[in-house]
């Protein structure tokens, strides 16, 4: 499996960025760890690595190794084994390549073709789009259906996203070719490239790539092949020597252009042709194994230990001996293995010998009685240093060898023999929630058997079975010590049971979406709305979302600036108070729409950067995430998925949490807010979600991770559980407390019903496809909504469903 050791950039667009893209698990589907309940023991000593110091080796064969002796010849019986395991290793490896982009010249003048390669093995997709003359800022659009190549995929209504392919057989670059009309109203180009298998985005110099079809532009820092007059840019390969950057622009006004700048502009198009290769590099994970097992020779009484991996090349173990459990190293007296040499009087370096074949290298190391363990760490290079969880490895050889090999497996696990301890509570607390759940389903039976048919009685119950649940899932789910001593406190009743969150709802909610992307217009939105609430409810909604309510810098809503001021294009706080009340008279809930990702500043700094906030929340660039340069944040790493149009708000923060906290209380209060619709969840941890919600105890909460499903040269692939499972972690890291709009449904069923492909309506297993299928109780079904509907296809209110949920 392929990663890269970047945070993905996206590129910044007209609006929000909705581009469709672990904490936790599924109950259903336990496929986001790698590892399950049987074999957790494995698992959690997977071996992670660090860069040590540079360590110069001597080449040369120590004069303290001894002659060969039968260390290296003994055999080593199966029977007389006493502890044998093996060891995952994960290193990475970076694997440098190239990408080119080449403007030519087509069959006249007047059409151009743009090519975008890139040598590396992969799955690459050139997410795509273009600059009109007269655009402001870095704006992307769509361009027009005839220059798209062939399977190309929209991407709401801002970019394409375009599969690289060999051209031919025995081609090097997979590339994608973009044929355009230089007479159009074109100013640009842009795009940037990612890596489908593991979302990365690759941009130039942190910013998208641009290639400029007007002479105006050629001055943009982000500019590729031109210098002055669109012919080749030298230097350019000095100056890109590192693909994997971040952007250092920041946010700055916009200025409008004069319709005599945009006709100058339009008219300046001299294009000639350029071809350039940029490195790129691309860091992969190479898994590995080692495997050692002990056991005592009969004839010395001295402990042999073979140590065997699949690693090739020069394998050395750095390696010593300690006496009891503090591990403190020493060296033990010779004999050594061949090929040992001593390190600054306080390890052995031994050199692994070949495997027949080269399968693989081994060794065998004879150690003294009187030593309790054997440490070593593997070493491939000077920088390349193999460790076990980022400690030494450490293996028993006096007492604890004697035990059964799963006992000291255990052994080698921190905590692992406490958790052994605890397992009869476990079974105990496990077996009786199972108990109460199945008491809970056979009293719903029986309401139904006696046809009273309560429905209050029937929420109710299934309320506290989806409670039971949770608490079932979290059993299942966490194999840390600290559960079962939680488990042991709920059984000892020194504490209450956990809180469930109710920003789930009950199951049968009918949410109704009261806007659409054009609905800011009318200047007095909410009391239109407030008209229709009547026929909304007799209709069968019982809940309605209304558009974000705070002071924009977008009519729309998305960027807000400050939260407490309630002024927006839907009308003023009063309005909107007015709108609540007449809802909450008609019987419906109320969802209000916050944006919590991310937050439009009112200051620049000294840098002239867009990060200081004013307002009742006025926050200095401490808010702002670090690793998003165009807003040069002070905070910590982003959680999530930066969103480049505002800054990124530092969630990490106790000040910003504790305000946000304070805000959402107000708006419940104050406005009358039932739940929460949650905007562009994928930019922070879901965790923090869970801590908003139980501040706010929500009747019912919907997080938006919009993320883009898996396509293969441009066709939808069947199997789209990998897109399932992302917004399923999500879920997870929220600890359940509210639910997702089902986005894999939706754009599943889009093309089932588009190309009449309706097998696509069921998974391998004849389950729904969707996340519907896996947790419906959280799942948010929905055909359209603002985003996707609205003014590209029609004005009228856009309905989602929250699907009855099932065990």
């Amino acid at each position: 499996m392929s990663t890269v050791t970047i945070r993905p950039l996206l590129p910044s667009y007209r609006r929000a960025n909705l581009n469709f893209r672990d904490r936790t698990n599924i109950l259903l589907k336990p496929n986001y760890i790698n590892y399950s309940i049987k074999s957790a023991p494995n698992a959690r000593r997977f071996c992670s690595f660090k860069k040590l110091q540079k360590i110069t080796v001597s080449s040369s064969t120590s004069t303290s190794t001894s002659p060969a002796t039968s260390t290296d010849t003994t055999p080593v019986r199966p029977g007389d084994v006493f502890f044998k395991e093996t060891f995952p290793l994960k290193r990475t490896h970076a694997v440098e390549g190239k990408m080119f982009v080449r403007l030519q010249k087509g069959k006249d003048e007047k059409n151009w073709q743009l090519s975008v390669g890139c040598n590396i093995p992969g799955k690459w997709i050139l997410h795509w789009g273009v600059s009109f003359v007269g655009d402001n800022g870095s704006e992307w659009d769509q361009p027009p259906k005839k220059m798209r190549p062939p399977g190309s995929v929209s991407i709401k209504d801002y970019a394409i996203e375009t599969p690289l392919k060999k051209l031919a057989e025995g081609d090097v670059f997979d590339q994608v070719n973009i044929d355009f009309d230089t007479r159009s109203d074109i100013a640009a180009i842009n795009f940037v490239l990612k890596d489908e298998e593991t979302g990365a985005w690759y941009q130039h110099r942190g910013r998208d790539f641009k290639v400029p079809l007007v002479d105006y532009l050629q001055h943009d820092g982000n500019v590729i092949g031109t210098k002055s007059t669109f012919g080749l840019w030298p230097g350019a390969l000095g100056q890109l020597s590192k693909m994997i950057l971040k952007a250092d622009t920041s946010q700055s006004g916009i200025q409008d252009s004069s319709s005599e700048s945009c006709e100058l502009k339009q008219e300046n198009k001299h294009l000639e042709g350029f071809y350039e290769e940029l490195p790129i590099v691309k860091e992969i994970i190479i898994e590995n194994t080692v495997s050692v097992s002990v056991r005592k020779c009969p004839e010395t009484a001295k402990t042999l230990l073979n140590l065997e991996t699949d690693l090739t090349g020069d394998v050395v173990v750095h390696w010593g001996v300690c006496r009891d459990d503090s591990k403190n190293w020493e060296i033990p007296a010779e004999p050594y293995p061949p090929e040992t040499i001593v390190f600054k009087n306080k390890a052995l370096r031994t050199l692994l010998q070949p495997k027949e074949g080269g399968k693989g290298c081994s060794r065998l190391f004879t150690v003294d009685e009187e030593f309790a363990g054997f440490l070593f760490v593997l070493k491939l290079n000077e920088n390349t240093w193999l460790k076990c969880m980022e400690n030494d490895f450490y293996i028993p050889l006096t007492s604890s060898s004697c035990l059964p090999a799963e006992s000291v497996q255990e052994m080698l696990i921190p905590g692992k023999a406490e958790e052994a301890t605890q397992e009869v509570s476990q079974t105990a607390y496990t077996a009786g929630i199972i108990k109460e759940i199945r008491n809970l389903v056979s009293d719903f039976s029986s309401d139904i058997s006696r046809k009273t048919k309560s429905k209050e009685a029937q929420k109710s119950i299934l309320l506290e079975i989806e409670k039971l649940a949770a608490e079932a899932y979290s059993i299942f789910r966490t194999t840390a010590p600290t559960f079962f001593e939680e488990a042991a406190v709920e059984l000892e009743e020194s504490k209450p049971p956990a809180k469930i969150s109710p920003g789930t709802g009950t199951g049968f909610e009918i949410l109704c979406q009261g806007f659409n992307w054009e609905s800011h217009k009318s200047g007095r939105w909410y009391m239109e709305l407030k008209e229709k609430a009547t026929e909304l409810s007799s209709l069968g909604f019982s809940v309605i979302w209304l558009p974000p309510p705070t002071e924009s810098v977008s009519p729309e809503g998305y960027m807000p600036r400050d939260l407490y001021n309630l002024s927006s294009r839907y009308g003023n706080i009063d309005e909107l108070k007015d709108v609540v009340n007449k809802f909450h008279d008609v019987g419906m809930k109320i969802l209000g729409d916050v944006v919590l990702n991310h937050r439009c500043a009112h200051y620049q700094n000294q840098n002239g950067v867009w990060n200081i906030f004013g307002g009742r929340l006025n926050w200095d660039d401490r808010a702002v995430v670090a690793d998003d340069p165009h807003f040069q944040g002070r905070g910590n790493k982003s959680s999530g998925d930066n969103f480049h149009a505002a800054p990124n708000i530092d969630h990490s923060q106790d000040f910003v949490r504790k305000d946000i906290k304070e805000w959402l209380c107000w708006l419940r209060n104050e406005i009358g807010y039932d739940g929460w619709r949650l905007d562009f969840v994928r930019g922070f941890w879901g965790g923090y979600v869970k801590d908003y919600l139980e501040a706010t105890e929500p009747y019912f909460a919907v997080g938006e991770y919009w993320d883009s499903l898996s396509y293969t040269y441009g066709e939808m692939d069947h199997n789209q559980d990998a897109h399932r499972q992302r917004i399923i972690d999500w879920i997870n890291a929220a600890s359940g407390t509210a639910g997702a709009f089902d986005v894999t449904t939706k754009g599943i069923l889009h093309s089932a019903l588009d190309r009449c492909e309706y097998w696509r309506l069921s998974d391998e297993k004849g389950k729904p496809p969707g996340v519907v299928g896996w947790w419906p109780s959280r799942a948010v079904t929905f055909i359209e909504n603002h985003d996707t509907g609205s003014t590209q296809v029609r004005s009228s209110l856009c309905s989602t469903i929250s699907q009855d949920f099932t065990y």
